[in-house]
């Protein structure tokens, strides 16, 4: 059996909080607790849960952006807390991130040429013909044009605006992409357009997600299978359509229950 692309083994990640008493304590919030998952190659696993059960820390933890107070992160088998630092950058090309505000993400003075680049010249190192080469066909990946590469992004709408990160996701050729709340920012028509912009990606260049979101019905239609988050823990885990339809654990019925046209169905 290969070994997955990606492993989450019993991540946990405590915070410490401001003490409430001079002498006393700092309190702690445990943020994931023993959380693990594995996801393999081509494949899209969605995490959900409410604000606050742990889904954007689990992605904080996955991109190596901060240390998990216990567990692993494993990409291709390598534990990406014991990289140095020339290894690190080496798998962070392998490992790229989509944001969810498509106006915050992005610098309003950068051209798309500066923004989509960036992450091959830190990371690889590249010319500037390099980069303006492997930007043409970022962009192009995403529907954009060359001419687009010299202007800012207040000359896009949202959703293009979106499909820039996508690029600039993308120009690395990472194995993994962690897209963050990556539509919840766009007005429902812009959302399908970018949703399936990222399931052409992956049926052409084998693009693996980690897709974080609130939005069930947008894990339905975009995910392999899905993690249920509470608390930090995981509560259910499957395929959409039993998860969505049959739901096991209260949490998850409460959650569907809430999201109109997403009702379970009742048992035969």
């Amino acid at each position: 059996m290969k070994t997955a692309l990606l492993a989450v083994e019993n991540l946990t990640k405590r915070y410490r909080l401001p003490r409430e008493r001079l002498l006393g304590r700092a309190p702690e919030v445990q943020a994931l607790d023993g959380v693990s998952f594995t996801l393999r190659a081509g494949r899209s696993l969605g995490i959900v849960g409410e604000s606050g059960s742990g889904k954007s820390t689990l992605a904080r933890l996955v991109m190596a952006l901060e240390k998990p107070s216990a567990g692993r992160v494993l990409l291709d088998g390598q534990d990406l807390q014991m990289l140095d630092a020339a290894a690190l950058r080496r798998a962070r090309a392998q490992l790229q991130m989509v944001f969810q505000d498509p106006y915050g993400s992005l610098d309003p003075r950068r051209t798309v040429l500066q923004t989509v680049a960036e992450p091959l010249a830190v990371l690889h190192g590249a010319g500037r013909a390099e980069q303006r080469e492997r930007a043409i066909e970022a962009l192009d990946a995403v529907g954009l044009r060359e001419a687009d590469l010299v202007k800012v992004p207040h000359e896009f709408s949202g959703g293009q605006r979106q499909r820039i990160a996508i690029a600039r996701a993308l120009i690395t050729r990472p194995r993994l992409i962690v897209a963050d709340e990556p539509v919840s920012a766009l007005d429902v028509s812009v959302q399908a357009q970018v949703l399936n912009l990222m399931q052409d990606l992956q049926d052409r260049w084998g693009v693996t997600y980690l897709f974080i979101s609130h939005d069930l019905a947008v894990v339905d239609l975009v995910c392999d299978e899905v993690i249920v988050l509470q608390h930090g823990r995981i509560v259910e885990q499957g395929h959409p359509d039993d998860l969505f339809h049959h739901p096991q654990h209260p949490y998850t019925q409460r959650l569907l229950a809430a999201v109109p046209g997403m009702k379970p169905r009742a048992p035969v």
